[in-house]
């Protein structure tokens, strides 16, 4: 079974945020499932998926 967890990149935040974040979840063993754009060629949204019934 998998678990999800979407983040948002707010439109003031900037790209190294989101690339923090995404470092810090994979570290968790999250990995990128899916992206939202805006239609002008930024990510909004991810989708990150994992197993829940994964061994830590």
């Amino acid at each position: 079974m998998k678990e999800y967890k979407i983040i948002q990149k707010g439109f003031w935040k900037k790209d190294n945020y989101l690339e923090d974040a995404i470092n810090q979840f994979a570290r968790d063993g999250w990995v990128l499932s899916s992206a939202v754009g805006d239609n002008m060629g930024n990510f909004t949204k991810l989708i990150l998926e994992r197993d829940k019934n994964r061994m830590n």
